[in-house]
């Protein structure tokens, strides 16, 4: 809730991360020394999601993630999915809801060669998105993005190494196509994926698969309220939307504050995307909130007083009450940032303040 004295609480939204500790740590350090002690120790901090891949320590970013709550205890954290995260939990089995795998990825079965999906030990109760981030890509050039890929179309091979666990695919590629090389590489290939995926699952700390397993697909700012009902003479709790504040050039405005990794897809009922986003149904083959580009690019139309704020799309963009706060792109040479409410401040890892 906005503090009693008036004073507007803080919310900081920390942009894609993709495996690079360092600039977590520099982005964390410079959000300290830019929000006065106060107001960064109550703030409410929503990571928009995409904390593995393309970086090479995925293992210590969500080692710092998990300890926060109890470092910094009153503050508020939120653990948003990306679509890498999600296809993270889907590799190693902790997806909620039960579903049945071959569902998820019948409807797309003709990019399973090209993009390589894993094929290993336990491919078959793995959902579509576990299978294409454990898996090969063969292309070894990613066009969209103008860099090679990292084992698989996710990018995913550091954060197998950065648990300890080779991805296999430098073996494997390699080889080359005589026939008999061929016929090799097939072998090899299954091989080495099986024992990726002993490997990984054993790798893969208890507490960062409850953390892939716990981070929420959306998140609205909301309180508990508790009321007694003179009607019914009781005590009720209900959830209601706080405000959000955020500086502009007529002032101080209050809205609401929605997160979600992508956006909200265009052209569909916002209520019943909230719903089915808090619900996490992975019987699903995509999630378009977590991994759509132009189609959850606007704020629906049907929001208004509402800010959207998401990572995932590589750019830094503000425009009114749209926020995208993703510079870094899980590429090595930009940085990651955050914005902070509700001075609309942008801090980067990058920055030097002394």
């Amino acid at each position: 809730m906005t503090d009693p004295n008036n004073k507007p609480r803080t919310v900081i939204c920390v942009g894609d991360i993709h495996g690079y500790l360092t600039k977590l740590l520099n982005l964390w350090s410079n959000l300290r020394s830019q929000i006065d002690p106060e107001s960064f120790n109550t703030a409410t901090v929503i990571f928009l999601g995409d904390y593995c891949d393309r970086g090479p320590d995925t293992r210590k970013v969500i080692d710092f993630l998990i300890t926060l709550p109890k470092r910094y205890s009153n503050q508020k954290h939120v653990f948003l999915s990306g679509n890498h995260d999600f296809a993270f939990g889907g590799f190693v089995g902790v997806l909620a809801g039960e579903f049945e795998a071959k569902e998820t990825w019948i409807e797309y079965a003709d990019n399973e060669e090209r993009e390589g999906w894993y094929k290993g030990e336990g491919y078959e109760k793995m959902h579509l998105q576990g299978r294409r981030w454990g898996g090969w890509i063969k292309a070894k050039f990613n066009a969209a993005k103008g860099i090679d890929y990292k084992g698989s179309i996710y990018d995913a091979a550091p954060t197998f190494e950065s648990y300890g666990v080779a991805h296999g695919s430098s073996e494997i590629k390699t080889l080359r196509c005589s026939f008999l090389k061929w016929l090799l590489r097939l072998v090899l290939s299954h091989a080495i994926l099986v024992e990726i995926l002993e490997e990984l699952m054993k790798a893969v700390p208890e507490a960062h698969k409850k953390f892939l397993a716990d981070m929420v697909w959306v998140h609205e700012e909301v309180f508990l309220q508790l009321y007694f009902s003179s009607i019914c003479s009781s005590w009720h709790l209900e959830y209601c939307v706080d405000d959000v504040c955020i500086e502009t050039q007529e002032g101080v405005k209050h809205c609401k504050l929605i997160a979600v990794h992508a956006g909200l897809e265009r052209g569909k009922n916002v209520r019943e995307q909230l719903e089915f986003l808090k619900a996490r149904d992975a019987r699903v083959p995509k999630v378009t909130d977590l991994s759509g580009r132009k189609d959850v690019w606007d704020i629906p139309k049907e929001l208004t007083e509402t800010i959207l704020v998401s990572g995932h799309h590589g750019k830094l963009h503000i425009e009114g009450l749209r926020l995208i706060i993703d510079e870094g792109g899980g590429l090595e040479g930009n940085p990651v940032a955050a914005i902070v409410l509700p001075s609309m401040k942008i801090v980067r890892d990058t920055d030097n303040f002394s």
